[in-house]
């Protein structure tokens, strides 16, 4: 299942891209309340303070073979927001996505590093978390933000609606 996470400063910037991500994936299906991103100052120089982060599903599931199509999707509607010139900042907008299976949580990067696995157009997976004895739990790389219970807590959430998602499609044939 594809599972999106937006964060800007703006909130009409993410109710933009809510909107933008719906018409490209599919509707969302599953979506968390944004929270306060506090973890990291990374993102200041490009982006403001005061970020808001939001973590969306979507209905329709996709090819695990996908991911990295997902990515470089995203990467154009992070483009498409910065042309509208609607924000100040130089990157408005920053779009996740991710993958859910029932097993683990994974986000795709442009970043390399040891832990990581080359897709294909320069496009990289990181398994972020594991499902074990009925919890999402961190791997050491791990970012700060994933491990927060609310955030897990929304992954056991999605997680559930994936396996609905599942079962409708079994029945469906």
């Amino acid at each position: 299942m594809l599972v999106v996470a937006i964060f800007s400063r703006h909130s009409e910037a993410l109710d933009w891209a809510k909107r933008r991500l719906a018409e490209v994936f599919s509707p969302i299906g599953l979506s968390d309340e944004p929270f306060a991103f506090h973890h990291t100052a990374y993102y200041a120089g490009t982006m403001g303070q005061g970020l808001l982060k939001q973590i969306v599903a979507f209905r329709d599931l996709v090819p695990l073979d996908s991911l990295a199509d997902k990515k470089r999707a995203a990467i154009v509607l992070e483009k498409e927001l910065m042309s509208l010139g609607l924000f100040p900042e130089k990157r408005p907008i920053n779009i996740d996505p991710g993958f859910l299976t029932l097993g683990k949580f994974m986000l795709a990067t442009t970043k390399d590093q040891a832990h990581r696995i080359y897709l294909r157009d320069e496009i990289f997976a990181e398994v972020t978390l594991r499902y074990q004895e009925g919890s999402w739990e961190p791997w050491p790389w791990t970012y700060a933000d994933y491990r927060e219970p609310s955030v897990r807590e929304f992954l056991n959430r999605a997680r559930d609606y994936y396996k609905q998602r599942l079962r409708e499609r079994e029945s469906a044939g």
